[in-house]
C-alpha cells in the first residue's frame, strides 16, 4: 500500500476546488485516470471515502471535508516556505488570468513580460473576455487571477484597484462631416452587464437622444472597427481610440462623459496558493493607462 505523498494532498485540493477529476487533471497537467487513481490510493491509505458522486461532479463526503479543511493550509504553507526561501525565482506552475481587452492592450503586455522575465517557471495562460464571465470563472475557480472593470463587490472576492480609463462619443470623420449626431445615427455598445453599457445609456438620457438602435458587441475592438466605418457612434475606452482621434480617422460627436471605468485586479478571497498571492501582490502595483 502506497503512503500519502505531497501530489496526493494536491490532487485532493483541486478537486475539491474545481469540483471534477477531469478539471483537476487539466490544472495539474495529468490524465483522469492518473486522478482517480490518487483518489483510490488516498482513500485505501485513510480507510475513509473522501468523495461520493453527485451528476457529473465529485462532492466531498463530511470527512472529506475535514481533510480537506486541515489540509489546506497545511499545502499553502510548505508551497509558501519553498517559495518564500527562494524569493520566487524557482516558482513553477501554471497561472490562469482572465482579462477585459481594456486591461490587455494597456497594463497586461508589461505584467506578462514581467512575470515571464522574472518567473520563468511559470506557464501564463490568458483569457479575455468580459467582466461578467470573468468574475463568475475567478468565483468558480477556473481562472486564479483577473482583471476587471469595476468596482467590484462580492464577499467571495479580493480587489486591488489598478486604475481607471476616461471615456469618449466618438463616430468616424465622415459621419461628422455628414451631420455628426443625430437621432437617425446608431449607437454601439458592449452588452448590458458591462459598466461600459450603463454609461452610454446614461449618457444618452442626459442629452436627450433616443437613437435609432442600440446594437452591442461584446469586443471593443469590433465596436471601433464598426465606428471607424461609419457604422454609428459609440462609447469607447479613450486610450484605445486616442490615436484614431489623433489622426483624424475617429472625431467626438458629444462631451466626455463625466465617469470613468475603474479597473480591479482580483483573486478569491480564500485564495492560498502562494503563486497566485504573489502574482496578485505584483498585479497590484500595475497603473492603467488613463
Amino acid at each position: 500500500m502506497k503512503r500519502i505523498a505531497l501530489y496526493h494532498l494536491e490532487t485532493l485540493l483541486w478537486i475539491a476546488r474545481l469540483g471534477t477529476f477531469r478539471a483537476a487533471a487539466e490544472r495539474l497537467n495529468t490524465t483522469q485516470p492518473a486522478i482517480s487513481a490518487r483518489v483510490r490510493e488516498i482513500e485505501d491509505q485513510l480507510g475513509i471515502a473522501v468523495f461520493r458522486r453527485e451528476g457529473r461532479n465529485m462532492v466531498l463526503t463530511a470527512r472529506g471535508r475535514r481533510l480537506v479543511q486541515e489540509c489546506e493550509p497545511l499545502w499553502a504553507g510548505f508551497e509558501k516556505a519553498l517559495l518564500t526561501a527562494s524569493g520566487f525565482e524557482g516558482a513553477t506552475g501554471v497561472v490562469r488570468i482572465g482579462s477585459g481587452e481594456i486591461a490587455a492592450a494597456s497594463c497586461l503586455p508589461g505584467f506578462v513580460h514581467a512575470v515571464e522575465r522574472e518567473l520563468p517557471g511559470v506557464t501564463l495562460e490568458l483569457e479575455l473576455d468580459l467582466t461578467a464571465r470573468m468574475f463568475q470563472q475567478l468565483l468558480g475557480g477556473t481562472i486564479d487571477l483577473a482583471f476587471l472593470a469595476g468596482p467590484v463587490a462580492s464577499p467571495g472576492i479580493r480587489t486591488a484597484p489598478i486604475g481607471a480609463v476616461g471615456l469618449v462619443w466618438v463616430a468616424s470623420a465622415a459621419t461628422v462631416r455628414a451631420g455628426g449626431f443625430d437621432q437617425s445615427l446608431p449607437v454601439w455598445s458592449i452588452p448590458d452587464h458591462s459598466p461600459l453599457h450603463g454609461v452610454t445609456v446614461g449618457s444618452l438620457s442626459a442629452h436627450g437622444i433616443v437613437p435609432r438602435s442600440l446594437g452591442t458587441c461584446n469586443n471593443v475592438r469590433t465596436l471601433i472597427d464598426i465606428v471607424s466605418g461609419g457604422g454609428g457612434a459609440a462609447v469607447l475606452p479613450e486610450p484605445m481610440v486616442r490615436q484614431m482621434l489623433e489622426s483624424g480617422a475617429l472625431a467626438e460627436v458629444l462631451p466626455r462623459p463625466d465617469r470613468t471605468i475603474q479597473f480591479e485586479a482580483a483573486i478569491r478571497r480564500t485564495e492560498s496558493d502562494p503563486l497566485v498571492l504573489e502574482l496578485f501582490r505584483r498585479a497590484g502595483e500595475l497603473r492603467i493607462e488613463s
